[in-house]
């Protein structure tokens, strides 16, 4: 842990601060902490993306295996969809994490009265929101994707199919991989984006009037 000292003027009217500049390890350690305590209202949030991410993955599952014969107006249909549900999404990650920090006001009034700085208050929420949007994206691609394949297997193949043919169309392992990869950087960034504000927010609420706050 190191500090920083900063001079407010020159000569001996100036006032000496001193804050502490914590490491990403105690701010990795409080954003798990935070998770842990608020696992429901996590998993509010994590909910969100999860759904967001598995339509996407679903989707783009669907396109795989429609191949490039699938119908022009379908797809634009789909990208409105999909574009439409993580516009929700991030609306209502938003609101999720404006809620937390409503109830986090004593919680972060300490932290800064301690010393913390504002970067290490938006820091911690950062850190939660991507942890949050890795997790539940991945089980957003997971579900997604396993319940498109399952219908498509399960909506049976055609009688006049070749024996042996699995309606899959043209969907292979480098289709599922390149949707692993869009998907889950994707849902980190969007939780990330919606939290910054509220994160931005937390930062700046003043130690004194923090601690005072009855929620």
């Amino acid at each position: 842990m190191s500090t920083a000292t900063l001079n407010g003027g020159g000569g001996s009217g100036g006032s000496v601060k001193r804050q502490v500049k914590l490491p990403w390890k105690k701010a990795i350690d409080f954003a798990l902490t935070s998770i842990k305590i608020r696992f429901w209202r996590s998993m509010i949030t994590a909910g969100g993306v999860f759904l967001g991410i598995a339509f996407l993955a679903s989707v783009l599952a669907g396109k795989a295996i429609a191949g490039p014969g699938a119908p022009p107006e379908e797809l634009a249909r789909s990208n409105w969809l999909v574009g439409l549900s993580l516009l929700v999404c991030a609306v209502g990650i938003t609101n999720s994490m404006l809620m937390s920090v409503s109830e986090r006001f004593r919680e972060i009034g300490t932290m800064k009265c301690l010393g913390a700085l504002n970067e290490f208050v938006v820091r911690i929420f950062m850190i939660e929101a991507v942890m949050m949007g890795v997790i539940a994206s991945s089980l957003g691609w997971v579900v997604g994707t396993a319940l498109l394949v399952g219908a498509k297997l399960l909506g049976g193949i055609p009688k006049d199919a070749p024996a042996g043919t699995v309606p899959l169309g043209s969907l292979d392992g480098t289709d599922l991989l390149l949707s692993l990869a869009f998907c889950i950087p994707l849902g980190a960034v969007l939780t990330a984006l919606a939290t910054f504000i509220p994160a931005r927010q937390a930062a700046s609420i003043p130690p004194a009037a923090a601690l005072r706050t009855d929620v």
